[in-house]
């Protein structure tokens, strides 16, 4: 017999349809998230430390190709890779050095990499009715969350949200965590197939045979005890993971130190997620803390970029292998890709028209209704 979910369970109580197969295939509904999802939220860009000082790097914001400057002080400067000229880009390589100009390499119109503003046209001579002050690089506008930098091609942009409170880390040592180990893959599949994936556990007995042995929950097909049928607050919260296992690492022993800050509720949580849509999400260990960005690439296409943050005591223990470290959350990660490009080849079938998803992929309807919801406020 079913029963409906308890009010505070995070269970749907009907199975809704997903989005339209056009939405993972088509260049039109692409490009329109392009030019509004990612035009108008904060997009992950990596880790400020790893901002090199004297240098700017060419990152990627949705469709556009974004020139982030790091001065010799450390400073911090974001700015579209278009010269107000005639469009050419002024960041070629993936890093280049920085002065205190940004100059452009086909006309030589030179800009203040601190403000963007024109300072030279190169060899032209503008006539009287050129508006120097109206011709300098477009920013834009960056922000920083332990540690990380986030963009925003928004000329106003909102605030950065999480699915949970942008507080739920404060008791680790996020802003002096250093990168030790990042690996990157291209998948075969909408962005969205993706970031569906990551928002159920439906498919974990069959896909994650060690995570769901390091994670007793999954392996029921949910990603919290609240999702069960007939659960109800009574029910006393136990650990997360399995016995005698600390964090994610093969054998499930802490890499270094455990971080001093956390409570005894997030030691035995072992892991505290808090996702970006539509661009990253943040793990955090007793011990380390892993970040994976999505960047979508073209419809049937996206970049994933993983990196594992430690505390420089532990990056300088003896013969310590941030690699090894990886390795676990590694094997995750790739069982995923192949998930999603297993997904993503069963919707280009004529015969699929949209999802019909189950009481457990209520994160995936809530991912939907965003989706939609940005589209339909920046037509």
């Amino acid at each position: 017999m079913q029963h409906d979910p308890h009010p505070l369970s995070p269970r749907l109580g009907h199975c809704p349809e997903g989005l339209p197969r056009a939405a993972y295939l088509t260049p039109e509904w692409y490009e329109h998230e392009m030019t509004s999802v990612f035009a108008h939220n904060w997009v992950m860009a990596g880790r400020v430390a790893d901002f090199t000082a004297g240098t700017m790097r060419r990152v990627t914001v949705g469709a556009a190709q974004v020139i982030v400057g790091c001065d010799s002080a450390g400073s911090l400067s974001a700015f579209h890779n278009s010269c107000p000229h005639r469009g050419s880009e002024l960041c070629r390589a993936e890093v280049e050095p920085l002065g205190k100009l940004i100059r452009c390499p086909y006309h030589a119109f030179a800009f203040a990499s601190g403000d963007g503003r024109l300072v030279a046209t190169g060899h032209a001579v503008p006539t009287a009715d050129f508006d120097r002050a109206a011709h300098g690089l477009k920013p834009v506008s960056l922000r920083v969350w332990n540690g990380f930098l986030f963009l925003n091609l928004s000329p106003d942009p909102g605030p950065l949200q999480a699915d949970v409170g942008l507080t739920t880390l404060d008791n680790w040592p996020m802003a002096g965590l250093l990168t030790g180990h990042r690996w990157q893959a291209e998948i075969a599949c909408n962005w969205k197939t993706f970031w569906e994936n990551y928002s159920e556990c439906l498919h974990c007995p069959g896909i994650h045979p060690e995570l769901c042995a390091m994670v007793p929950v999954y392996g029921r097909g949910i990603m919290a005890a609240n999702e069960a049928p007939g659960w109800t607050p009574d029910a006393p919260p136990g650990p997360n993971l399995r016995p005698g296992a600390q964090s994610w690492t093969m054998d499930g022993t802490p890499c270094g130190p455990d971080f001093a800050g956390l409570t005894e509720a997030e030691r035995q949580a072992g892991y505290s997620f808090v996702t970006f849509w539509p661009t990253a999400y943040v793990v955090a260990h007793v011990d380390h803390v892993r970040s994976v960005r999505i960047e979508p690439l073209a419809p049937e296409r996206t970049r994933l970029v993983a990196e594992w943050h430690f505390a420089p005591d532990t990056l300088a223990q003896p013969g310590f292998d941030p690699a090894a470290v990886a390795a676990f959350a590694k094997i995750v990660l790739e069982q995923d890709g192949a998930a999603a490009e297993m997904n993503q080849r069963g919707i280009r079938s004529p015969a699929f028209t949209a999802a019909r998803l189950m009481p457990e992929e209520y994160e995936i309807h809530r991912f939907h209704q965003w989706v939609l919801a940005e589209m339909e406020d920046r037509p």
